[in-house]
């Protein structure tokens, strides 16, 4: 079973949020696509961070499509109902866990819906290499490619980028870097967290 928690490797998440605030501003639609999400602890993490960027009516636009290879049906089950144990939400801020979350029980706690309903889980296989949509303003994949050879990395981040709109943006884990290959492709914006912007 995929481990994750909310507001794991927050400062990435933040300031991927700070980036696309900023370019979303006025879009009929904001696509992002989190890549390998699990539990979905991680595309809820960034619906929060971007929903306290950009304010109430410019969230409205936005989707979240959450993917994983999912064989289990455990993580579609579990991002549908948006029911979390208490335990995945200790690192989140009081402020934020009264704002964006309900008690549902003793030990857990429910999404409340007007975020819940910004991501939607869909099954996918990164590994097939071909995207189930593309025109995406950003894509998240930590924690994911590192599981995987060389070769695939490869593959993976050049269907992210083709799967991307035009200056859109990349984040990855902080062990990641572009590889060779694509290195015309993508330019890092900080030098000290794994986002890169579409060339």
């Amino acid at each position: 079973m995929a481990f994750s928690f909310f507001f794991r490797d927050h400062f990435i998440l933040e300031r991927l949020a700070e980036v696309v605030a900023n370019e979303v501003l006025g879009k009929k639609e904001i696509k992002i696509w989190d890549a390998g999400c699990a539990l979905g602890q991680e595309p809820f993490t960034f619906a929060i961070l971007l929903s306290e960027k950009v304010g109430y009516f410019t969230f409205k636009r936005v989707k979240i499509y959450a993917t994983d290879i999912d064989e289990t049906g455990e993580f579609e089950r579990t991002i549908k109902a948006g029911i979390y144990p208490k335990k995945d939400l200790e690192r989140i801020p009081n402020e934020i866990l009264e704002k964006y979350f309900i008690k549902y029980d003793e030990d857990s706690y429910k999404i409340v819906e007007e975020l819940h309903r910004k991501v939607v889980f869909v099954k996918h296989n990164l590994l097939d290499l071909k995207p189930f949509e593309t025109g995406f303003d950003a894509i998240i994949c930590k924690n994911v490619l590192l599981h995987f050879i060389y070769s695939d990395r490869v593959k993976v981040m050049e269907m992210f980028y083709w799967s991307l709109k035009d200056g859109g943006y990349l984040a990855v884990e902080q062990t990641q870097k572009i590889p060779k290959e694509l290195e015309n492709k993508f330019v890092q914006l900080f030098g000290d967290v794994s986002i890169f912007k579409k060339v």
